[in-house]
C-alpha cells in the first residue's frame, strides 16, 4: 500500500514537473518565434529606409545628363569634327559642371561611343580618348534614348553607377551621349557606421556594393555560361573573379525574411537575412542581422507558461481532495472539516501566489509597451482637458463644444494634407498621359505651399477657369508650378509689398497660366539665359540652377511652351499647354 502510494506520488511530480518543463519550452520557443517575427519586420523597415536613401541618391542625378544633352555647346560639337581648341574648352566645362553637380565623372561620346571630353581630363585615368560603345548605357541610349549601368571602370578600376541620355540633332538623328558616373563610397562608409552587413546585388544575384570588406563581388546565384559570356562581353565586373558566397537558408519568417547559415569572409555564422528589390534600378538591397538569442520576453513567457500549467495542476488536486474529502467526511466531519480548511488554505495560498506570479511576469512584458503606447496621446490629451475644465469650471458649455471643432478640423486637414503629400512624393511612372483638369493641379500645388506663403506675407490674387482640361502628368506638372510660385516668393523676398497674381484662361487652342510676381524683375542681361542649365542668379550653394531647366524640357514634354517677360514692377512666367478636346 505504501509503496503503491509513493509510486503515484513520484508519478503526479514527474507528469507535474514534465509539464511545467514542456509549456515552459513551448511558450519561450514561441515569444522567440514572435521575436525573430518582430525583428524581420523591423529589419523589413529598415531595408525600406535603406531602400530609399539609395535611391534619392541615385535620383539626384537621373535628370543631369538629360539637361546637359540640351546644351547647345555640345550639340553643335559633335556635329562636326573636335578640333584642339574645341576639346579643351569642352573639357573645362564638363570639370566646372561636375564640381558643381558634386557627380564623380562627366564625359562626352560621339556617336561611335568614343568618349571626346571628359571631367577627369587631367588625371591619368582620364577617359578622353577610350571608346566605350561595349558599355550597355551606350547602346540603350542609342536604342532607347537614355542609359543606367553599374560596372568597375576599365580605365579608372574604380566601380560606379552610368547614367546616360542621348544627344540629338534637331531632326532627331543621334550625335552621341551624355554620361555621369555615380561612385559610391561614402554611401558605402555610412552604411559601414552601422553593425548590420549590407549588400546591393543586380540581377544575376552579384553583389556589387557591401559595407563589409570581402563580401564584395560574391555571387548569390549560380552564373551560368550565358551569364557570364555577358558579363565578359559588357566588362561589367572587369577582372573580378565572381566567386560564389556558402549560404543555406535555414527557415522562413516575416515578409521577405529568412534564417541563413553563412560561410563568408567572417567564418560561418547565422543571420537573419532580409531582401528588398529595387524594381526601378533592377537592383536587390540586403540586410543581415544577428539572430535573435534569449530574450526577457521568452523569459517571461517561460514563466508564465509554467506558473499556468502549475495553476491548472493545482486546481486539479484541489478538486481531487475536495472529492476525497467528500467520501471521508463520515467518518470524522470534524477532523475532516478541519483538514478540509487547513488543506484548502494551504492550496489556495499556493495558488493565489502562481496567479501572482503570472500576473507579475505579463505586466513585465506589457509596461514598455503601454508607456510608448500613451506617454504621447496623453501628454496632448491632458492639455486638452485642462483647456476643457477651465470653460467646463465657467459653465461655458457652448465654448467647450466649440474648442472641440477646430482640433476636429485641424486633424481632417493634416490628414488631407499627408495624403497629398505622399501623393506627390512618389515617383512618376513613366510616360503617363492622362486627361486633367490644370486648375486642380493648380490648387494642389497652391495647398503644398500653403505655409510658405502665408509665412511670407504674400497677398494671392487668384483669376482661374475651370475646369481647363490638358493631357499628362500631373505630378511632373505640379513640379513645374511649384518651382514658378517658389521662385516668385525668392523675387518677393525683400519686396516692400508681396503680390502674386496667378491667372488660367483659355487663348485659343491652348490653356495660358500665367504667375506674376511683384519683385525686383529679372536683369537685362540675364533674361535670355534664364533657362540655361545650371544658371542662377542665387548665392553659391542655395541651387545648381536646374529648376527652370526642368521645368522647361517638362513643358516641351507635354508639348507645351514655357516663356518669362518683365513688367513694371516684377516679372511674369507663363506656361502654355495643349487644349484637351478629347472626351474624358
Amino acid at each position: 500500500m505504501v509503496i503503491a502510494r509513493s509510486l503515484r506520488l513520484t508519478v503526479i511530480v514527474l507528469v507535474v514537473v514534465a509539464g511545467a518543463l514542456l509549456s515552459a519550452v513551448w511558450a519561450g520557443r514561441h515569444a522567440q518565434w514572435l521575436a525573430q517575427n518582430e525583428e524581420a519586420a523591423r529589419s523589413n523597415g529598415q531595408l525600406a529606409l535603406y531602400a530609399n536613401g539609395l535611391h534619392t541618391l541615385i535620383e539626384r542625378y537621373r535628370t543631369l545628363p538629360a539637361v546637359l544633352a540640351l546644351d547647345p555647346q555640345l550639340q553643335r560639337a559633335l556635329q562636326g569634327p573636335i578640333d584642339a581648341a574645341t576639346q579643351d574648352e569642352l573639357n573645362r566645362k564638363l570639370e566646372r559642371i561636375n564640381a558643381a553637380a558634386r557627380s564623380s565623372t562627366l564625359e562626352l561620346l560621339d556617336h561611335t561611343g568614343l568618349a571626346v571630353a571628359a571631367s577627369n581630363w587631367r588625371l591619368p585615368t582620364s577617359y578622353v580618348g577610350h571608346n566605350y560603345a561595349f558599355r550597355p548605357y551606350f547602346s540603350q541610349s542609342v536604342s532607347q534614348g537614355s542609359g543606367r549601368f553599374y560596372a568597375v571602370g576599365v580605365t579608372s578600376g574604380i566601380p560606379g553607377y552610368f547614367l546616360s541620355s542621348a544627344i540629338k540633332d534637331g531632326r532627331e538623328g543621334f550625335l552621341g551621349a551624355m554620361v555621369v558616373k555615380l561612385e559610391l563610397p561614402e554611401l558605402e562608409q555610412e552604411w559601414a557606421q552601422g553593425p548590420d552587413t549590407l549588400l546591393v546585388s543586380d540581377a544575376r544575384g552579384v553583389v556589387f556594393i557591401a559595407n563589409r570588406p570581402g563580401w564584395r563581388y560574391r555571387t548569390l546565384n549560380v552564373l551560368d555560361d550565358a551569364d557570364r559570356e555577358e558579363l565578359q562581353r559588357t566588362r561589367q565586373y572587369h577582372d573580378q573573379t565572381l566567386e560564389p558566397l556558402d549560404h543555406q537558408v535555414l527557415g522562413n519568417l516575416g515578409g521577405a525574411a529568412r534564417q541563413v547559415r553563412v560561410n563568408g569572409p567572417q567564418g560561418t555564422a547565422e543571420y537573419l537575412w532580409a531582401s528588398l528589390p529595387m524594381a526601378s534600378e533592377g537592383w536587390t538591397l540586403h540586410l543581415l542581422k544577428p539572430p535573435v538569442v534569449g530574450t526577457e520576453d521568452s523569459r517571461n513567457a517561460a514563466l508564465a507558461a509554467a506558473g499556468v500549467w502549475l495553476s491548472l495542476v493545482f486546481g486539479g488536486l484541489w478538486l481531487n481532495q475536495r472529492r476525497r474529502l467528500a467520501a471521508l467526511r463520515q467518518r470524522g466531519r470534524e477532523q475532516l472539516e478541519s483538514l478540509v480548511r487547513a488543506r484548502t488554505r494551504e492550496l489556495r495560498d499556493a495558488q493565489e501566489g502562481l496567479v501572482q506570479a503570472a500576473k507579475l511576469a505579463a505586466l513585465g512584458q506589457m509596461s514598455a509597451a503601454l508607456a510608448h503606447e500613451i506617454s504621447q496621446p496623453l501628454t496632448a490629451q491632458r492639455m486638452q482637458l485642462a483647456s476643457l475644465r477651465l470653460l467646463l469650471d465657467q459653465d461655458r458649455i457652448d465654448a467647450a463644444r466649440q474648442a472641440l471643432g477646430p482640433l476636429e478640423q485641424m486633424l481632417t486637414r493634416m490628414a488631407a494634407l499627408t495624403a497629398h503629400l505622399k501623393t506627390f512624393a512618389r515617383k512618376s511612372p513613366a510616360g503617363v498621359r492622362e486627361r486633367l483638369d490644370l486648375a486642380r493641379v493648380l490648387e494642389q500645388a497652391l495647398q503644398l505651399l500653403e505655409t510658405p506663403l502665408r509665412t511670407a506675407g504674400v497677398h494671392l490674387h487668384l483669376q482661374v477657369t475651370q475646369p481647363a482640361y490638358v493631357r499628362g502628368d500631373a505630378i511632373r506638372l505640379e513640379q513645374v508650378l511649384i518651382n514658378l510660385v517658389r521662385n516668385a516668393l525668392d523675387a518677393m523676398a525683400s519686396a516692400p509689398t508681396k503680390q502674386m497674381h496667378i491667372a488660367l484662361h483659355l487663348q485659343g487652342e491652348q490653356w495660358q497660366l500665367s504667375i506674376a510676381d511683384s519683385g525686383g524683375g529679372i536683369a537685362s542681361e540675364h533674361i535670355d539665359h534664364l533657362f540655361d542649365p545650371f544658371f542662377t542668379t542665387k548665392p553659391i550653394g542655395e541651387g545648381l540652377g536646374l529648376g527652370l531647366a526642368v521645368s522647361l524640357a517638362i513643358a516641351h514634354e507635354h508639348g507645351g511652351q514655357l516663356s518669362v517677360e518683365n513688367l513694371a514692377h516684377g516679372a511674369r512666367f507663363t506656361l502654355a499647354l495643349p487644349l484637351d478636346t478629347e472626351p474624358a
